[in-house]
């Protein structure tokens, strides 16, 4: 094509993860943030909350109580999604009406006994003990008969859809691969079977390359605005050494972790000074067998688009025919990538 130019031309983009396409517009906005973009006020909250079912010592809905914890605490959701119990049962009418039953187990963790400190103003040492409770969580369930997919994910904010502010994250140990990560696993597989090579091993090699859409990095861990990023500021956080799954990082490639979390969630908080919200989630090997196709990362998919209140809704084209961005992934990366990696809140201090 003459002259065809990412940064003017209407485009599509392909996602080699999930084999989708998303639609590009930069056209459609030169000056992507110009206007608005008020501040919201910042909500206090107590390091302690006496009504929070997660703070130490709180009696839970369920009726249990939590113990007076001191540093990460993980228990089973009291009203899971999925049941370990279900009877193995399906249902078919001529293929177009199927069900089957899905076992599994759900645990919630909590990131600290305090009500009011979310990731990124939390210690590193303290991200690291989360990092390691993950690992722990993902080889507990993954070891349990019948489990063969654990997802660990945070919904982080109202925004998001999280029904309590205690900074918590999520992990559901399912019998079945879910649609996302077996899509993704059939695309590391033909990936390799082509090429020879690990799809997103040569994936962050083009990305090094260019710095276009890089937000951070240290030795083990790259953060990029994916090529094909349908969210304004989406990242996706990638292990440097070819590793699986959480519980494969060594301990240095676990402070990377740590750091990489810290860093990239500060970035979203300094962008519109708020508790930026999101949904994310690690991407790791299924626990049915060793997967040397699996490369470990984590999708980070926040709402906002323009201000604190501005947020993207898919509709419309987006829900009937195919995603579409106007504020190009190279544009947000710069964007990410030229805040301050202090907490807006600490910034003057």
């Amino acid at each position: 094509m003459t002259n065809f130019d990412l940064q003017q031309n209407p485009h599509r983009r392909f996602n080699p993860l999930t084999r989708e396409w998303v639609l590009v517009s930069p056209h459609r906005t030169q000056r992507p943030w110009q206007g608005q973009t008020e501040k919201l006020a910042v909500e206090a909250r107590a390091a302690y909350d006496p009504n929070c079912y997660m703070c130490p010592g709180n009696l839970r809905a369920s009726g249990n109580r939590n113990p007076s914890y001191d540093g990460i605490f993980a228990f089973d959701n009291d009203y899971p999604s999925l049941l370990s119990n279900t009877s193995s049962r399906g249902y078919d009418e001529k293929g177009l009406l199927r069900a089957e039953s899905e076992t599994g187990v759900c645990r919630v963790m909590c990131f600290s006994p305090r009500h009011d400190l979310t990731i990124p103003q939390m210690d590193r040492c303290d991200i690291r003990q989360l990092v390691d409770g993950w690992s722990d969580e993902y080889a507990k369930l993954g070891a349990l008969p019948g489990v063969n997919y654990v997802q660990i994910f945070e919904n982080r904010g109202e925004m998001m859809g999280c029904s309590n502010p205690h900074p918590h994250c999520q992990i559901w140990a399912s019998a079945s691969i879910p649609n996302i990560p077996l899509t993704e696993q059939t695309s590391f597989e033909d990936y390799q079977q082509k090429h020879g090579s690990c799809l997103l091993c040569d994936y962050i090699r083009l990305e090094q390359s260019t710095g276009s859409r890089l937000v951070c990095e240290n030795d083990h861990f790259f953060v990029v605005v994916p090529f094909w990023a349908i969210w304004p500021f989406e990242a996706l956080l990638i292990s440097k050494g070819h590793v699986a799954d959480i519980a494969a990082l060594n301990i240095n490639e676990r402070d990377g972790l740590a750091d990489m979390l810290k860093r990239l969630t500060t970035r979203y908080d300094n962008l519109f000074q708020i508790s930026f919200p999101y949904s994310m989630g690690f991407h790791q090997r299924p626990t049915d067998s060793a997967h040397p196709e699996w490369h470990f990362h984590a999708h980070f998919f926040p709402p906002l688009l323009r201000s604190a209140t501005v947020k993207k809704f898919m509709v419309g084209y987006e829900l009937l025919a195919s995603p579409q961005r106007d504020i190009t992934p190279e544009t947000a990366a710069e964007r990410l990538r030229n805040l301050p990696e202090k907490h807006y809140l600490q910034q003057g201090q």
